[in-house]
């Protein structure tokens, strides 16, 4: 599946946290939602990225955004990488890769020469009626907070 643009309806997911409780797509109807998808728990640029958002929680709050992290990793993996940085946002185990491929964000990369499919890092600012407001694909780990509330 492409990836999707501003002004798409968001696709109604669904998909367990790392506590095991399934979140969907309408569970957040009249709030902003921020998806934003990375390659693996636990690695440096994800966990500066989720640490970042961490750090600007308080100000996605008072805009009334809610963020959910969505990576491939099993939900043991997501429990013990929420656990040790004390992210305040749950974290979806996409096993399967549904939620994945429904966003398009699944797809071709390229690492030290190699190229293989995997995730692409990618963020997706839902509005309050299910609209992709934002796609952010250019991700900089460091200070994305501050790519998302431009």
């Amino acid at each position: 599946m492409a990836l999707l643009n501003i002004g798409d309806k968001a696709p109604n997911f669904s998909a367990k946290d790392q506590d095991g409780k399934t979140h969907t797509l309408s569970d957040y109807k009249g709030k902003k939602i921020v998806v934003f998808f990375y390659p693996k728990a636990n690695t440096p640029g994800c966990t500066a990225e989720a640490c970042d958002l961490r750090d600007n929680f308080e100000r996605f709050q008072a805009n009334n955004y809610a963020l959910l992290g969505v990576s491939a990793d099993s939900e043991k993996a997501q429990f013990k990488f929420k656990e040790k940085y004390d992210f305040p946002f749950p974290l979806l185990a996409d096993e399967d890769k549904s939620v994945i491929e429904a966003f398009g964000v699944w797809g071709p990369k390229k690492f030290m020469g190699k190229e293989y499919d995997g995730i692409n890092r990618t963020t997706f600012v839902v509005d309050e009626n299910g609209i992709i407001a934002d796609v952010i694909s250019d991700v900089k780990t460091k200070v994305h907070a501050s790519q998302i509330l431009k």
